[in-house]
């Protein structure tokens, strides 16, 4: 069992498998270790339809630099990183040794650990010390969900003209509908109505797991 887009059931979403990249042995094993080592949290683990996006846009965009915010146990780095160009580097950031212990360990195995930088520092310490010019290709922000809009407004300038962004649990798990919205999904919500009127870019959002918007830059 692992997470899924939300409106599937499980047969739908094991068709949806069968009919795109299945996870290999390794992330299977990644899926598997997380959710044993770590049940409490393992359900901030992307979704294998997610994993393939991530890999698929970092293959079209031919990326050189991505950016992760929100690292957990490095499914979603694994992803990017194999879809980096050759010379390609991801920076991610988190503040769990734990988590990324986790997925260093994945990392060395699936022979990426090389192309990726992690940074165990708060995010917006590590963003904000990042050089100013726009020469970032792809970015997935997937961190506390009340710094969105602040790792949003580091990243957007940072990011090159055609570049994208992907925000995950942009729905909250449905929670964005409530009248009397949680503290997450009240950041959330003002997240997603932030995003929508920036001029900066152009976006779509997407029903896949908890809800992704993927962002172009201009």
């Amino acid at each position: 069992m692992t997470r899924k887009s939300a409106q599937l059931d499980e047969q739908l979403h094991e068709y949806l498998l069968e009919h795109g990249p299945r996870p290999d042995a390794l992330q299977r094993e990644l899926i598997e270790d997380t959710r044993r080592l770590l049940p409490e949290s393992a359900d901030m683990q992307i979704s294998p339809e997610q994993a393939s996006l991530l890999t698929l846009l970092a293959k079209a965009l031919r990326a050189e630099y991505a950016v992760e915010v929100g690292t957990f146990t490095g499914y979603s780095a694994l992803a990017i990183a194999r879809g980096l160009s050759k010379s390609g580097r991801l920076l991610c950031c988190d503040v769990s040794t734990e988590y990324t212990d986790v997925a260093r360990h994945f990392w060395h195995r699936a022979g990426v650990s090389e192309r990726i930088e992690l940074r165990l520092a708060p995010a917006l310490r590590t963003l904000r010390a990042l050089e100013s010019d726009p020469v970032i290709d792809l970015s997935f922000i997937d961190a506390d969900k009340t710094g969105y809009i602040a790792y949003w407004n580091e990243i957007v300038p940072r990011t090159r003209p055609g570049g994208f962004i992907v925000v995950d649990n942009v729905l909250a798990g449905g929670r964005v509908l409530d009248e009397r919205r949680d503290e997450t999904a009240h950041a959330i919500h003002e997240f997603n109505r932030y995003a929508l009127r920036d001029q900066r870019v152009e976006l779509t959002m997407l029903p896949i797991s908890d809800g992704i918007t993927l962002a172009r830059r201009h």
